[in-house]
């Protein structure tokens, strides 16, 4: 039945009572329950098999069984421990961050009240059918689309559908959609759709609908893992190769090349990942920001682009009287929303002032209620910020409304007649300006010009006006004229503490901001002014004039301080798709329904946990708890911080890498005559044993204040297009690979050396074995071990010396430190583990050169970061993350 037909025939029924129990029965039955159609969420099992099986676990899986092959059962039972065990890390992680989601879901109200044969009574929203008949009253939500049949001052709050800030008056017929809420007066309304035929579930689908892009931290990982896993079997084969000219046998040669590669694989990399994601993680839930998925922490470091919502984002959706305008003075409130603390200062005649604002709360039903030290607004935030000007003004007399025309969209005002304690009846009109002021028996320049310097401000604008009557009231509206001007309020909504700074701060990291808002654009752009988000010149564009081709519009809007009103779900979904396509990595922040489709299709989508609907909330990778724009830079600055500790502890890894493969290298050189300084199982030791540790405490570096200075804009990527930072570039190779690496591998065999002469053995002569052998081994192997001790304080930074950093402001790298040390002892003085690795404790001399690994490391280091500094001095980044 069309909707139309519907209200006619409601309107034709007399009484209105609803249907009867069995035929709503009946139509459940037929049409199902009026809830979303839920998405499809994959099964524990398949999340948690998930974990095991992307592209660095599956590198993991080939090296443990390349380690079964080759006869290291230990070896490939330890890696598949490693993975398991990572991915159920993940798994949990994620599962809190769901669990935490739906317990804000079920904050919601799923009850509705509706008339069943003659009766009212409350049901389950879910009971809803079609042709249903709902009571409204104030605060209830809209559960179904319905459209009105009976009304009496009724408005509806669409912000969390439309993203209009200002409740919207209702008439006759008018379509009520699901998710918004009735703000003041009362009705009837006959249900139209449910469930997936509302609006709501069509916007829905847009949200869960298509798949999510892939977080730049995925894609880094990726490469990174091509990479290591390429340098791997590259140097296997050549040294499988090798193993065959010196004189091995095909088999032996097979096994040492499978061992070189399992070797060079950093099983570590990935625990240390997860780790340093989930201690991102809860260093943003202390910061009120809750994360869905572990990798959206990193995401957020890398973002461009935020395109972010006005009403309750941006600002409080907090209505507050901030200057009244009367012919004899005028006033204005320095308060924020709905604080009692606040004060209003007047110029000229207080008397006049009183009297516009007790004009306007005697048109107005809504009001305030003090909740601890704020006030809460019941009804219509334009009446509830009327409520507070006049409770801050102290002046409401006595008095009781006998009539009341309420406002509609034709009219555009309402109207009241108060019985006053004195005897005397009047007559106060509230309303558009325009509309107020056609009632009244003079108006001339002053009140013109006044209204449009408030206007200009951003305030949305009410005139009020009245006169005495005299005699027995029978038709109200007809005595709206000759009306006297009492004066012009001006409204805002004010911004949230904080919000400038905020945006000063996301410029100043080189992120650009752009505003989406359902609001008409000189209100937009009035708020983005008064903020700081709109600078002059910069663009203030409307929805519907938005160009259909993608390129057109990504370069249209790809503009820092634009804002953009009166936008559509449809919009925000083709803006997010369009700065993406250009290369930004967009963060979507949204609260109301509407924003959902873009939140799902953006890089990382940022729900509000407080004023923020259950669509946004599913649809987001991060939620604010306390709705707050600035918990969003402090996020943005772990992730960055979370970034930059992927880069030290790679850094990290990849130093012990080269000093793991020198002694390789040099056997390959001397073709076979130089001894193995190392052997694979040691390898391992150090990448399980001796390294991890530090590795997940660099992974939890505290954050640095210069963490925010990155190239602006960050470098495209020629591949894919998108703006991105890189785990592996320039300074993490030439640290690695130039600087820490090599310094480590330089004492190592020094160590190996050192100690082999002690015992007697020079180059030439015959291979040392036994005893010897062993020994030396110890001594380069506790090179290794002392070197990365060294190194982790040294990856701290890529600037700082450690002493500047402070050497105990990471307490959990002391510890680790600490256990990686005991790890040593460990490993070299406990006779069946250091025979199993085939060591023995070094000699006093192999020891000693040992022991220079460490004041060796940190020299090297800081070297390297004097010359970083002079080549880049602090406000001139170089192309890479700081860290």
């Amino acid at each position: 039945m069309a909707a139309s037909q519907l209200t006619e025939t409601v309107r034709q029924s007399a009484p209105l009572a609803g249907l009867t129990d069995d035929e709503a029965a009946r139509r459940l039955s037929r049409d199902g329950p009026n809830v979303l159609p839920k998405a499809k969420r994959r099964h524990g099992w398949r999340e948690f098999i998930s974990q095991m099986t992307h592209f660095f676990a599956l590198l993991l899986w080939a090296a443990g069984v390349l380690a079964l092959i080759a006869g290291m059962p230990q070896l490939g039972i330890a890696i598949f421990v490693v993975i398991v065990v990572n991915a159920l890390f993940a798994f949990v992680q994620e599962q809190r961050a769901d669990h935490a989601a739906q317990r804000l879901r079920e904050l919601l109200p799923r009850r509705s009240t509706v008339m069943r044969s003659g009766v009212e009574r409350e049901i389950a929203a879910s009971e809803l059918v079609a042709e249903d008949l709902v009571v409204l009253r104030d605060g209830d939500r809209i559960s179904a689309d319905m459209r009105i049949v009976e009304f009496d001052v009724l408005s509806v709050d669409t912000s969390l559908l439309t993203g209009e800030s200002v409740p919207v008056a209702v008439s006759m017929g008018d379509l009520l959609l699901a998710g918004t809420f009735v703000t003041t007066g009362t009705g009837r309304a006959v249900v139209a759709a449910t469930g997936s035929a509302t609006r709501l579930a069509q916007i829905a689908h847009l949200t869960t609908s298509g798949s999510r892009p892939r977080t730049p931290l995925a894609i880094e990982l990726d490469n990174v893992v091509r990479i290591v896993a390429s340098i791997a079997v590259g140097v296997g084969v050549g040294f499988f190769v090798l193993s065959l000219v010196v004189g091995s046998s095909a088999k032996d040669g097979f096994l040492f090349g499978i061992g070189v590669t399992v070797a060079l694989v950093p099983e570590g990399l990935l625990p240390t990942v997860t780790l340093a994601l989930a201690i991102g993680a809860q260093r943003m839930a202390r910061q009120n920001a809750l994360v869905r998925r572990l990798e959206s922490v990193e995401t957020l470091g890398s973002t461009t682009f935020i395109c972010t919502d006005k009403t309750g984002t941006l600002t409080r959706n907090e209505m507050s009287v901030a200057a009244v305008w009367t012919p004899a003075g005028t006033a204005r409130s320095d308060g924020h929303g709905y604080e009692p603390t606040a004060t209003v200062e007047i110029d000229g005649d207080r008397a006049s002032i009183e009297r516009a604002a007790i004009a306007a709360r005697w048109c107005s039903t809504g009001h305030v209620v003090l909740e601890g030290e704020r006030w809460r607004a019941i009804g219509d935030p334009m009446d509830a910020a009327i409520d507070v000007f006049v409770s801050r003004l102290g002046a409401m007399p006595e008095g009781t409304v006998s009539h009341r025309v309420p406002f509609d969209s034709v009219r555009l005002r309402t109207s009241a007649v108060v019985e006053m304690a004195d005897g005397e009846r009047w007559l106060y009109v509230k309303g558009a300006p325009e509309s107020v002021l056609d009632c009244c028996e003079r108006v001339d320049g002053d009140e013109r010009e006044s209204m449009e310097a408030l206007a200009r401000d951003g305030l949305r604008v009410l005139a009020v006006a009245g006169r005495r009557l005299s005699g027995d009231v029978v038709d109200v509206a007809a005595q709206e004229r000759d009306l006297t001007l009492f004066g012009l309020l001006g409204f805002e909504d004010p911004p949230r503490e904080g919000t400038t700074d905020a945006i000063a701060r996301c410029r100043a990291a080189g992120i650009k901001i752009a505003m989406l808002t359902g609001d008409h654009a000189t209100t937009a752009a009035a708020v983005a002014e008064r903020i700081g988000l709109r600078r002059e010149g910069d663009p203030v564009l409307e929805g519907r004039t938005l160009p259909e081709n993608e390129a057109v519009l990504g370069a249209l809007v790809d503009h820092d301080g634009v804002v953009i009103s009166r936008v559509t779900p449809e919009d925000k979904l083709r803006i997010a798709k369009a700065l993406r396509a250009r290369g930004n990595v967009v963060a979507m922040t949204g609260d109301g329904v509407n924003d959902g489709p873009a939140l799902h299709a953006s890089d990382i989508g940022i729900a509000m946990g407080k004023g923020g609907t259950d669509v946004a909330r599913e649809a987001a990778d991060l939620v604010l708890l306390d709705d707050e724009f600035r918990t969003i830079v402090a996020a943005v600055y772990q992730g960055r911080a979370t970034f930059a500790n992927a880069r030290r502890f790679l850094t990290y890894h990849l130093s012990d890498n080269v000093a793991e493969l020198t002694p390789f290298v040099l056997w390959a050189l001397s073709g076979g005559r130089f001894p193995l300084a190392l052997g694979v199982l040691q390898i391992l030791c150090l990448d399980i044993g001796t390294d991890l540790l530090p590795a997940l405490a660099l992974g939890a570096e505290p954050t640095h204040p210069h963490v925010e200075e990155l190239p602006t804009p960050l470098p495209i990527e020629p591949t894919s297009g998108r703006r991105r930072r890189h785990l592996f570039d320039r300074v993490v190779l030439r640290r690695a690979f130039g600087v820490l690496g090599p310094t480590e591998a330089a004492v190592e065999i020094a160590a190996f050396l050192t100690s082999l002469a002690a015992s007697g053995w020079r180059p030439g002569e015959s291979f040392p074995t036994g005893a010897a052998l062993a020994t030396a081994s110890g001594a380069a192997f506790a090179a290794v071990v002392i070197g990365q001790a060294a190194n982790a304080f040294a990856c701290r930074s890529t600037r700082e010396r450690p002493g500047t950093l402070g050497w105990t402001t990471n307490r959990l790298l002391i510890f680790s430190v600490a256990v990686e040390m005991v790890f040593l002892a460990g490993f070299l003085y406990i006779g069946p583990v250091a025979r199993l690795l085939d060591q023995r404790p070094p000699s006093i001399a192999g020891f000693l050169v040992a022991a220079l690994a460490a004041p060796a490391v940190l020299t090297a280091d800081a070297l390297d970061k004097a010359r970083r500094r002079r080549l880049h001095p602090r406000g001139q980044p170089a192309r890479s993350a700081v860290g």
